[in-house]
């Protein structure tokens, strides 16, 4: 889906803050998972229904990722929480890099824009989810600073630059197991919507091969984890048909691979019809064979286009060992419209995933974060709400899987997105008990202009568990909290008590929680001083 289809619906200017910063910090050490390879089969069975995090990570402000330019707040451990408790098993996390990649030769990826990946990757791994990362905006013609551009003069150095990248990200994440798959690219085309050309196609297909022999070359897991590859904009048709694709060779493989097995899964996204799913002119607001106003209703793309597009895919790919992974689909809110758009949808929704697990695939419904006309929004990420129950019950059961009214029982059902002013009128469910050792912080500031974000990683260096903490720290002249998220702030200036979420709130003796806060400042970006953890100071 484009940039500015992934977009519409806002309705209000972007802020331009860049959110880079962020420490990595779980409670799990991912080097230490250890998981039976899956056949395509059972992959596709055990990654159930998926979600997007859209708009997010591959947002950007003039070029610079920021997690907070299209209008979301900051992703937080309570959404992805809320999102497991619902029923989905599998989140996609679209990931931009652009202005966050440096010069040549070396091209190296802004290091706090990797740690704030890996952290966000980890409120998902850490629940046993599966998750998907790709490099999704940098190959929009239309955003700037795009640079993975298929028909641009100089694919040497494109080709180099993408080497580079994927080779820091592979390596970043080496040591996770198989439930962390990347996806190489994301709707790479050349920006027309006819039929694809020959040399563009062709680099597509290099930078796939690039991709797979880049990753498998930084070995451990990576040498054996699933591969996502696209073809022609992530098009079915030009995918499975005869227009140019080719599959990339696994020659680097982990010789643990039984050799009639495959690591790699096709990329295919699905919004037919248009006119249904995304156009916003509100003209056509249902579908399918229970639609009851043929005026509202598409003259194409209903259930048996749906079927015939997908067993195109299980025809060329899924009987040749390769899984399907339908990265997105969906259709937007057009209830103003139409009060009974929301029916049509779900019936969408079901029929999609149904269908793909029909024929081997796995799906991943497109959220973009946003509830409302021309929303893709089923959950609101400000308070962590769901706001489709209907669409996500259609989807979970679709797939298989059971659904969840209820907020989960290790997160908050609402997440300040901005720090309280007042401290908590209620104390932790459990009293706080030091443990009879220390503790240890790390900061990770990332400042810019008049404004920074810190994520600080709090370990009990104790023997004894905590249960229930409140860290006190100093912040500098200057510096207001804006923003928290894993913990509540107060004040938002001078001495800050920052007391955790429900679902952090116990830490082993050697555990840690990641908590952190957007600020302004007045020229002095200092990390806070001072660190106490129930009155004990911290190392």
């Amino acid at each position: 889906m484009s940039s500015i289809v992934r977009k519409a619906g806002l309705g209000f200017a972007a802020a331009a803050l860049a959110l880079t910063g962020a420490a990595y910090g779980v409670a799990r050490s991912a080097s230490a998972d250890v998981t039976a390879q899956l056949t395509a089969s059972q992959l596709v069975a055990d990654m159930g229904a998926g979600w997007n995090l859209g708009n997010q990570l591959e947002a950007n402000s003039n070029g610079i990722p920021s997690e907070t330019a299209w209008g979301n707040p900051v992703v937080t451990q309570a959404l992805i929480n809320q999102v497991k408790a619902s029923g989905f098993k599998t989140i996609r996390i679209p990931v931009s890099y652009l202005g966050n990649i440096g010069a040549a030769p070396g091209y190296t990826v802004n290091s706090a824009w990797l740690t704030r990946i890996a952290e966000v990757v980890n409120y998902a791994y850490s629940q046993g989810l599966y998750v998907l990362i790709n490099m999704h905006g940098d190959g929009y013609k239309s955003i700037t600073g795009s640079w993975l551009v298929c028909d641009a003069a100089d694919q040497t150095t494109i080709k180099a630059k993408y080497a580079a990248v994927w080779q820091q990200i592979a390596t970043k994440f080496a040591s996770y197991n198989d439930h962390l798959i990347f996806e190489s690219m994301n709707e790479e085309f050349d920006g027309q919507y006819g039929t694809p050309t020959s040399a563009c196609y062709s680099n597509i297909n290099a930078y796939n091969q690039i991709f797979v022999d880049t990753v498998r070359k930084t070995g451990s897991t990576n040498a054996s984890r699933w591969l996502l590859v696209p073809g022609w904009n992530t098009n079915i048709e030009y995918t499975a048909g005869n227009y140019g694709f080719v599959l990339p060779t696994d020659t680097n493989r982990s010789s643990t691979i039984p050799s009639a097995e495959q690591r790699i899964m096709i990329s295919v996204h699905y919004y037919d019809p248009w006119d249904f799913a995304g156009q916003e002119d509100g003209t056509i607001t249902q579908w399918g064979a229970a639609a009851t106003n043929a005026a509202k209703k598409s003259t194409w793309g209903q259930e048996d286009y749906m079927d015939t597009m997908l067993k195109k895919m299980y025809d060329t790919f899924v009987t040749r060992g390769y899984p399907v992974f339908v990265g997105e689909y969906g259709s937007i809110d057009k209830t103003t419209y139409d009060s009974a758009n929301n029916t049509y949808r779900a019936n969408y929704a079901k029929a999609l995933v149904a269908t793909a697990k029909k024929y081997g695939a796995a799906t991943a419904y497109w959220d973009n974060g946003y509830n409302g006309q021309h929303g893709f929004g089923l959950f609101n990420r400000s308070t962590n709400a769901v706001t489709q129950q209907s669409l996500i019950t259609a989807i979970i059961t679709a797939a298989g899987g059971s659904t969840s009214t209820t907020s989960p029982t290790t997160a908050p059902t609402t997440t300040p997105t901005t720090a309280p002013t007042t401290s908590p009128t209620t104390a932790p469910t459990t009293a706080p008990t030091a443990g009879t050792g220390a503790c240890k912080v790390t900061n990770a500031v990332n400042a810019w202009n008049n404004g920074l974000t810190n994520s600080i990683t709090i370990t009990n260096t104790g023997t004894t568990a905590i249960n229930g903490w409140s860290l006190v720290f100093t912040l500098a002249t200057g510096q207001t909290i804006t923003a928290g998220w894993s913990a509540t702030y107060a004040p938002t200036s001078g001495t800050v008590t920052a007391t955790n979420a429900s679902y952090n709130g116990s830490l082993a003796a050697g555990a840690s929680a990641s908590i952190g806060y957007q600020a302004t400042h007045t020229g002095n970006a200092a990390a806070p001083t001072g660190f106490k953890l129930n009155g004990a100071t911290c190392s």
